[in-house]
């Protein structure tokens, strides 16, 4: 590392104002920031200093990721294997799903950070690393068997209007990731409804077959061939990496230990959506009604939602009180969705799209309550 950190010191000059790379210099950063801590530091004023920067929150949600990437990886060698009686072991069918995972973020690697790059080109500003968890995320979220330049128009998509346009990473008001799913949702609807999920047949995807989720066969009968033990280990079919309840939850664990994300989000996101679930129970008008609430829990991507989506510091509440509110009616809309109308038997991208356009709402409103309310007892004090 410290024969990197001389050579980037000797090569720095050329990028530098004056040098002969100077116009790189937002690229130049971004690159050395990634490998090393940034070199500068605030010369004026009172700052608040902790080890806790940007980049190791990144970081850290990359690392959450990994058990439910892993787990994704492997399920789909494994529902491949299923679906075609291939007689494969534990480890063919993990390196199947790594091949099979590979392009895919390669793809939402390479074509997201070379927008951000050139933005950061031509703004003159740094190059920020919130990309890295969205570049990861978005292969997490699409069926394995999508096709490669679909999935390069969505992150363009993603990148360019529901980020850059708003100035950047912190200034968007939708979560890239789902702004993504979105655009393949709506245009290419067929591979996306979240009723039926596309299995790679062989290893380059130019075969491929098709079977319900638990989630559409819900939809379409009320029951499931699924159990909730399967559920929950995550051995269903679905969206690459969303099956799988238990590595969703090892994720929230490392979340909850650092402090990265919302435990209120998160727990109001279940409550919300376990509240729902219960009031359809008592209502029992078809069989999904009368569906036991927690099955909302384990199909689709809720959990996932929950943990790694609707806790975006960026496009979730800022406030206490109105993360509980934003959470709460993030579960109660995702079930609703799915439960009322059967076009979107999914929910959770939708509700959390809808919640992150009402998220400066719901904090206005909670700031403005607090202040009426000391007003109130700043009068009955004088």
């Amino acid at each position: 590392m410290k024969q990197l950190r001389n050579y980037i010191d000797k090569i720095k000059p050329n990028f530098s104002e004056g040098g002969k790379f100077a116009w790189l210099g937002s690229t130049f950063e971004g690159f050395e920031t990634f490998a090393f801590s940034p070199n500068t530091v605030t010369r004026r004023g009172s700052h608040v200093r902790d080890a806790v920067d940007s980049k190791r929150a990144i970081f850290t949600v990359i690392i959450a990721l990994i058990p439910a990437l892993l787990f994704g990886m492997w399920n789909i060698g494994h529902q491949t294997n299923i679906a075609t009686a291939a007689n494969w072991g534990f480890w063919y069918e993990f390196w199947f799903g790594f091949l099979r995972m590979l392009p895919l973020i390669v793809v939402s690697y390479v074509v997201g950070l070379a927008i951000e790059f050139a933005f950061a080109q031509v703004r003159h500003h740094e190059v920020y690393e919130g990309y890295l968890v969205s570049g990861l995320i978005i292969p997490m979220i699409v069926p394995v068997t999508t096709p490669l330049w679909q999935l390069a128009l969505a992150v363009a998509f993603a990148v360019i209007l529901g980020k850059e346009v708003f100035g950047g990473t912190g200034m968007n008001f939708l979560n890239p990731a789902l702004v993504a799913r979105a655009f393949l949702f709506f245009s290419y609807p067929t591979h996306m409804s979240g009723d039926k999920v596309w299995i790679a047949a062989d290893l380059w995807g130019s075969d491929a077959i098709t079977g319900s989720t638990p989630m559409g066969e819900m939809a379409v009968s009320g029951q499931t061939s699924a159990s909730a033990l399967d559920m929950f280990i995550g051995t269903i079919g679905g969206s690459t990496c969303e099956t799988s309840v238990i590595a969703i939850l090892l994720g929230a664990l490392v979340l909850l230990i650092t402090g990265v994300a919302s435990w209120r989000i998160m727990l109001s996101v279940v409550l919300g959506g376990g509240a729902m679930g219960l009031l359809f129970n008592a209502i029992g008008a078809n069989a999904y009604m009368q569906m036991p609430f927690y099955y909302h829990f384990l199909m689709g991507g809720f959990m996932f939602g929950a943990v790694f989506m609707a806790t975006d510091p960026v496009t979730a509440a800022q406030t206490n009180c109105g993360k509980w509110i934003y959470g709460a009616l993030i579960g109660i809309f995702a079930v609703l969705l799915r439960v009322v109308n059967p076009a979107y038997p999914e929910g959770m991208m939708l509700s959390i799209l809808l919640l992150n356009c009402f998220a400066p709402l719901i904090d206005h409103c909670v700031i403005a309550g607090n202040i009426k309310r000391r007003k109130k007892r700043m009068e009955v004090k004088a």
